[in-house]
């Protein structure tokens, strides 16, 4: 007896694949494998380039599949995260060494700004676990799986009203609480 993938939730599937379930696993990339091939052609702007980032993301899923938890969230998010983290590797990979020295120092930054920006990713990431389940997923798909408020409403089934009005209200919550660790 197949498993129903119309009906199975995408942590379901993902919990499946984990588990060695190859019709998982293969519903969970027909479901995806056309969102996350654009979304990689989008920011690499390279159709072989944006193909590899795909069949790495699903590479990726399907060694991973045990480390997702559904306590910590939706699978669409923890997948998107895992092909945005490919389609940064494929990004990395295009950039060559320079043959020559450059006469400027490089733009990079420090040890003291590497330290700002863990601490700011750190309190950022302990602002969103505060936020409700319905805002953090759409500020998830937004601004970690790069998805556009008309490609998140598509994806959670909802109206564009509702993913702008759940945005907004996640930002202002976030600024409320960052403002109040500032001070």
């Amino acid at each position: 007896m197949r498993f129903d993938a119309r009906v199975a939730s995408d942590s379901e599937l993902i919990q499946r694949a984990a588990t060695g379930d190859r019709s998982a696993f293969e519903d969970l990339y027909s479901r995806y494998a056309r969102p996350v091939f654009g979304l990689a052609l989008r920011r690499l702007g390279d159709r072989g380039r944006a193909e590899d980032a795909v069949q790495e993301t699903f590479a990726s899923i399907w060694r991973s599949a045990g480390s997702y938890r559904p306590e910590r969230g939706p699978g669409a998010p923890w997948l998107y995260a895992v092909a945005r983290n490919a389609i940064v590797d494929r990004a990395r990979a295009r950039s060559e060494t320079p043959i020559e020295v450059p006469d400027e120092p490089a733009a990079d930054a420090g040890p003291a700004d590497q330290a700002e920006q863990s601490w700011v990713a750190w309190r950022v990431h302990r602002a969103l676990e505060e936020l409700p389940e319905r805002e953090r997923e759409v500020i998830g798909l937004a601004y970690w799986s790069g998805l556009s408020q008309t490609e998140v409403a598509a994806f959670l089934g909802i109206p564009l009203g509702t993913v702008k009005t759940r945005t907004r209200a996640a930002l202002a919550r976030l600024s409320e609480l960052l403002e109040d660790e500032l001070q």
